[in-house]
């Protein structure tokens, strides 16, 4: 039997890698005679660069740049040939902020990490959004790439209030002759009542008495750079980074979908007899965007069914098949959270025994 495995990261506890690692493990403990295919996933989010770099191959360059609260941090380039490959997590990512002081964290050291490709040559540069602790509209972006304004770019949305002209030239003389594509599966508007404040930043740390006055200052740099530009889908992402690169001519891609190109998914789940995807939490909010219904999607154009695992399912079986998802097992149900927690690897491992259990032939 042919199974490919196809997770996505278990946030918090295993990267998409190691969870495909840990899947084939478990599985073949088993099943060993069966074929494994691993194709770990990502929506442009954490893991990025790392999942791209397993399947692609490729050149790491490891970088020093500005973090979310303006202290260095690590970054990696990822190149082959003329293309880069960058992920705004590493440099302005939640896991940085510990969901604190979102108005003051800043996404200059993203504007870094696409200088550095730049720098290095590449022409075709994607930039992975998702999993940002930050909210400045990519002001700091835009700062680290030329632009400059009547108010400082690098200290987030407190520092931005008041802005009123932004000088975007420097950063578009940088960007000539580069095409970039923001990956990201996030349909936000910059502003507004599904925008990138109201929809993420309590989530970041902002709390619910200022999430106005935060909105309002990225109504600010709209009005200051190009308010139908704000209003495009997408625009809202990472705290509106997305917005920041569609002022500098970006296109925008589903990071689901630059993955599953660059891994060749469509073709390896007709090659498949079962796929087999992944997450930390299995909910309704899978639908938005999220890899294991992205992977569900490939799998029913495949015709080939889709079961996945995570550390809770959360979701009835009518909600299940909605999502194109056969069955969903739970590592918390398997051996409890402590354990779940403690051993994610193992736990996972077993887990993946249990389905085989049902699945293999």
């Amino acid at each position: 039997m042919r199974v490919l495995v196809a997770p996505d990261k278990f946030a918090g506890t295993l990267t998409a890698v190691e969870a495909a690692r840990a899947i084939a493990e478990g599985w073949v403990r088993r099943a060993p005679h069966d074929r494994l295919d691993l194709a770990p996933m990502a929506d442009g989010g954490p893991g990025f660069v790392d999942v791209l770099h397993e399947a692609l191959g490729g050149e790491l360059s490891v970088v020093t740049v500005l973090g979310p609260h303006r202290e260095p941090v690590p970054g990696v380039v990822l190149r082959r040939d003329h293309e880069a490959w960058v992920e705004s997590a590493q440099a302005c990512g939640l896991a940085l902020t510990g969901g604190e002081q979102a108005e003051s964290a800043t996404t200059w050291g993203v504007g870094e990490l696409v200088g550095h490709a730049i720098e290095a040559g590449a022409t075709e540069i994607v930039v992975g959004l998702g999993g940002s602790g930050t909210n400045d509209g990519g002001a700091g972006l835009l700062g680290a790439l030329g632009a400059v304004a009547d108010r400082p770019l690098d200290e987030g949305p407190a520092g931005l209030a008041g802005v009123s002209t932004v000088d975007l030239a420097p950063a578009r003389t940088r960007l000539r002759g580069v095409r970039v594509t923001c990956a990201s599966d996030v349909d936000s508007p910059l502003t507004g009542l599904f925008g990138a404040t109201k929809s993420f930043g309590p989530q970041k740390g902002i709390t619910e008495d200022r999430l106005p006055a935060v909105d309002e200052v990225l109504e600010q740099l709209a009005a200051a750079t190009d308010r139908r530009t704000s209003l495009e889908k997408g625009a809202g992402a990472a705290g509106g980074l997305g917005f920041a690169l569609l002022l500098l001519g970006a296109a925008r891609r589903s990071g689901f979908d630059v993955v599953a190109e660059a891994v060749d998914l469509a073709a390896r789940a007709r090659a498949a007899d079962l796929v087999l995807t992944g997450e930390g939490a299995f909910d309704f909010s899978s639908r938005s965007g999220k890899v294991p219904y992205g992977v569900a999607a490939v799998a029913a154009e495949a015709l080939r069914p889709c079961v996945a695992v995570a550390g809770q399912v959360l979701v009835g079986a009518r909600e299940m098949r909605a999502l194109g998802i056969e069955s969903a097992y739970s590592l918390v149900d398997l051996v409890g959270e402590e354990r779940a927690f403690g051993d994610p690897a193992g736990s996972l491992a077993r887990l993946a025994e249990r389905v085989a259990r049902s699945w293999s032939r």
